[in-house]
């Protein structure tokens, strides 16, 4: 339904109905947002990078052929800008992720983030994800908060399907050893 959906603005905009592209940034904006912040890390580069990115598929939609969800189609072009910003900016930063696996062991003990209920629970899987190393976190975002499937990821990054599970299974490792360190953290500031 989506895809029809999709496919109806966009003939309209073709048809030179500039006002349909609404629906599509209305619809996509926010994970749009979500997955430039992933790699920028700053609010104001997610933002540009999105802006930037619906006006190159609005440039573009011509060129969109259809073989794929108009939503894959644009989150590669967020990721491929997002990319591109954080190239053109080159800031060194040190990696978290680097800091945490140095210094915990693997075997550490998983979180319990089940007795963690609702909202408390989301605000500390968000927090984790936006410790993780851009790539990663990029694509726990597509596959988990998205639902994006591996092919569409595979469509979206270039990747093959066997580096994206395996970077999935390496991002889910990562993951939980952030919302180990969290929540201990948590626990200590509580007690």
């Amino acid at each position: 339904m989506d895809k029809n959906a999709d496919q109806i603005y966009i003939e309209k905009v073709l048809m030179g109905d500039a006002n349909a592209y609404a629906y599509l940034i209305n619809k996509y904006k926010d994970m749009t947002y979500t997955l430039a912040m992933k790699i920028v890390k700053n609010h104001e580069d997610a933002e540009e990078v999105a802006q930037d990115s619906f006006l190159k598929a609005y440039e573009k939609l011509d060129s969109f052929k259809g073989d794929s969800k108009f939503s894959t189609w644009l989150y590669t072009i967020v990721y491929r800008n997002s990319i591109t910003k954080i190239r053109k900016k080159k800031v060194a930063t040190s990696d978290i992720d680097d800091y945490v696996m140095d210094n915990y062991s693997e075997g550490s003990e998983s979180p319990q983030i089940d007795a963690i209920k609702g909202e408390e629970q989301k605000k500390y899987v968000k927090e984790a994800i936006d410790r993780l190393p851009e790539k990663d976190a990029y694509l726990v975002t597509l596959f988990y908060m998205n639902e994006s499937s591996i092919e569409e990821i595979e469509k979206i990054t270039g990747l093959t399907q066997s580096n994206i599970k395996v970077k999935l299974f390496r991002a889910r490792k990562k993951l939980n050893t952030e919302l180990s360190f969290l929540l201990k953290e948590e626990v200590k500031t509580i007690l």
